[in-house]
């Protein structure tokens, strides 16, 4: 179908790929319930675009670049670790009375979601490594055929994304009721991005 191997396998490859838990769900959970719906939904179109950059640097060639030069992976791999380590941090360190280290206007959640997933160790490997062997060489079509490729990512992690968002948001209306537990949610946040990017900087 459209050049792809197995469209089936596909979708089912991008849905677990997008329920495995990392850095872009903790983004969505973070946002939503700290700025409501309107900024989960931003953290989330962040993440689709994210997604969309590392797709179609997949498809320019990237991933060979990266294979022939380590030290650029490398690189990619150190600037995500201290991102997620900067976040982690900040929310880990946060007092009551303090500037949030994720900030409640839409466009920085936005930002925010963008840069987390595309400095995702598991977005690089998905679209750099595995996503090419769902295209069949055979009945490849060139760009027609990663448009329906990028166009399925998209449709994806829009419907899992908002779906992540909703049911977010009605556990936060709960939460807020308890002050401390929300505190003891943000630093257990805190502490699971360092580990993300204590994880990003030690892979190999």
């Amino acid at each position: 179908m459209f050049g792809i191997s197995d469209y089936g396998a596909f979708v089912v490859a991008v849905i677990l790929f997008l329920m495995i838990p990392g850095p872009g769900n903790l983004a969505l959970i973070t946002s939503t319930g700290k700025g409501g719906v309107r900024a989960g939904m931003a953290a989330c179109f962040g993440c689709m675009a994210a997604d969309q950059v590392l797709m179609w640097l997949a498809v320019a060639g990237v991933a060979a670049v990266l294979a022939a030069y380590p030290a650029a992976f490398h690189a990619v791999q150190w600037i995500g670790a201290v991102y997620l380590g900067w976040i982690g941090y900040k929310l880990l360190t946060a007092k009551p009375g303090d500037k949030p280290a994720i900030h409640i206007e839409p466009r920085h959640y936005f930002k925010q979601g963008f840069f987390i997933t595309l400095m995702n160790p598991k977005a690089i490997v998905f679209y750099m490594a595995f996503f090419p062997l769902f295209v069949d060489p055979a009945t490849h079509r060139g760009l027609p055929t990663f448009a329906v490729m990028a166009a399925t990512v998209a449709l994806l992690t829009l419907v899992y994304c908002t779906c992540v968002v909703l049911v977010t948001k009605a556990l936060a209306e709960r939460l807020r009721a308890n002050p401390a537990l929300v505190k003891w949610l943000e630093k257990t946040a805190g502490m699971f991005l360092i580990g993300f990017g204590l994880k990003l900087a030690l892979t190999k």
